[in-house]
């Protein structure tokens, strides 16, 4: 085929693609080889205090702070402290009930999780100066395994300031939705952050399950990252100034959202958030690239907005298309139109099929952490999750111009982690169940 604009238009785009994220295979290839990070363990047992923000979490709050005084781990070097964020309901007595220190904020103008770790941690550096050495960050709707602190000490003993760790699901099989959502952030953990760890990068936290150390806390004299996605904010911040975020294999459960309306309406504000920070931070990280940061290349490549490139090229061949038709071959020719057809069928092609070869990897290498009582999920799952990543598409568009605020996501799958390690969501544990 003759070399036309869009021939050139379409081959730089797909070599883009190719060297751009070529690197995320390359992880996988090596945690293939390397299996699970391996910490050196600890010499002292630091001491720690769980955060935990909640908006009406009453049925699973409890649930969550028992995990907590159930650690293998010396309980006078462990404080839990709630947030009750003006809740209507009985978090704060069901928290307290369970062994937490609450606190009730009833701020009404600064709604979100950040501003409730601003008054959260505020309070507690007030309260209880340098008592604890670092803080793990949790949502009320999670619970923790037995072994976490010990884990996470490890990682934290080696001198990070800041870490995540392996973030399971607690109700995979409630619905295709929860399970996609659960295989993506096993995905995220096993092979991107446990990846980067081995690698000597930097991680990046997400929603809770991380870790930030007193000194980082103290010295924002709070908290200081407001967007919608301020988890993303922050390990954007760190991968621009060299701090590195580690990685440790502690697990934990989060509750996923069971219907594609509540999955549309959290998604949508990532995908803003992922705008706000790559807008806010973009010149940094390149900044950071000038300074031979790997971390801030891997970081530009996590909130750049690659679903907008693979709109306009489904824009621009579908264009080809429509002229190509309409002047039966003056303006553009039947072999550029033959190659549009072509690029737009395997556009949608190689995305279904690389979510599909990520869902199988991550399925057969972490099989032993999928619970759940509906099998034939786990099947199905492998089909379906392509489906739920695609959508990111419209999400992607819609999210440029919608206005969006932060929304609390109800949770009511109240199960404890015995019950999670037995099977998984049973059909009696709960309204999820059912879907």
């Amino acid at each position: 085929m003759a070399i036309t604009p869009i021939v050139i238009f379409n081959f730089v785009l797909f070599l883009f693609f190719t060297l751009a994220y070529l690197y995320q295979f390359i992880y996988i290839l090596l945690v293939f080889k390397r299996g699970d990070v391996k910490l050196p363990p600890a010499k002292k047992q630091h001491s720690y205090a769980f955060f935990i923000a909640a908006h009406n979490e009453e049925e699973v709050i409890g649930n969550l702070v028992r995990s907590i005084k159930a650690q293998d781990y010396p309980a006078h070097l462990i404080e839990t402290f709630v947030v009750a964020d003006a809740c209507t309901d009985n978090t704060a007595e069901e928290a307290r009930k369970a062994g937490a220190i609450v606190y009730e904020r009833n701020d009404l103008a600064r709604k979100g999780k950040s501003w409730v770790m601003d008054y959260g941690f505020n309070r507690i550096l007030n309260e209880y100066g340098d008592r604890f050495e670092a803080f793990f960050v949790f949502d009320a709707d999670n619970i923790v395994s037995p072994n976490y602190v010990s884990i996470m000490n490890q990682v934290f003993d080696m001198g990070y300031l800041v870490a995540t760790s392996y973030r399971n699901s607690k109700n995979f099989d409630s619905s295709w939705i929860s399970s996609a959502y659960a295989t993506w952030f096993i995905r995220e953990a096993k092979f991107l952050n446990n990846a980067r760890m081995q690698c000597g990068t930097s991680c990046a936290i997400s929603g809770s399950g991380w870790m930030v150390s007193e000194r980082i806390v103290r010295g924002m004299h709070g908290w200081d990252f407001h967007t919608l996605t301020e988890d993303i904010q922050f390990s954007t911040f760190c991968a621009a100034n060299g701090i590195r975020i580690g990685y440790a294999p502690a697990e934990f459960f989060d509750e996923q959202p069971l219907t594609f309306k509540a999955s549309w309406t959290q998604r949508i504000r990532w995908t803003k958030g992922f705008y706000q920070v790559f807008f806010s931070y973009g010149r940094d990280l390149l900044k950071g690239m000038g300074r031979g940061l790997f971390s801030s290349y891997d970081m530009l490549m996590t909130i750049a907005p690659g679903m907008i490139l693979t709109l306009l090229s489904f824009f621009v061949n579908a264009t080809y298309l429509v002229v190509g038709w309409l002047s039966s071959g003056f303006l553009v020719t039947p072999a550029e139109v033959s190659m549009c057809s072509g690029s737009l069928i395997m556009m949608f092609v190689s995305m279904y099929f690389v979510f599909f070869i990520l869902a199988i990897i991550t399925t057969v290498s972490e099989r032993k952490h999928f619970h759940c009582t509906k099998r034939w999920r786990l099947f199905t799952n492998l089909f379906t999750f392509p489906l739920f990543m695609m959508t990111y598409i419209p999400i992607t568009v819609a999210a440029l111009f919608m206005k969006v605020e932060w929304v609390p996501t109800k949770h009511s799958v109240a199960v404890t982690f015995d019950e999670v390690m037995s099977e998984g969501t049973s059909e009696e544990t709960g309204p999820a169940a059912s879907v």
